[in-house]
């Protein structure tokens, strides 16, 4: 099992796209506001956020 070490932006939005191929769009999401988080530029987090909706309770059941 690989070791996931996350430092800047781009390794939790490379996380959050794995999740959300793997069909975890929860945890896609949590990833995705991480990232955002670390990105400076507001315009650019913004855009990370739009690429990873909530997903609805309804989705994830």
């Amino acid at each position: 099992m690989p070791l996931f070490c996350f430092n800047t932006a781009a390794d939790y939005l490379s996380a959050a796209r794995e999740m959300a191929v793997s069909g975890r769009s929860a945890l896609a999401r949590l990833l995705a506001e991480e990232a955002a988080d670390h990105t400076p530029d507001p315009e650019e987090a913004a855009r990370i956020l739009r690429d990873f909706p909530r997903p609805s309770p309804r989705q994830e059941d």
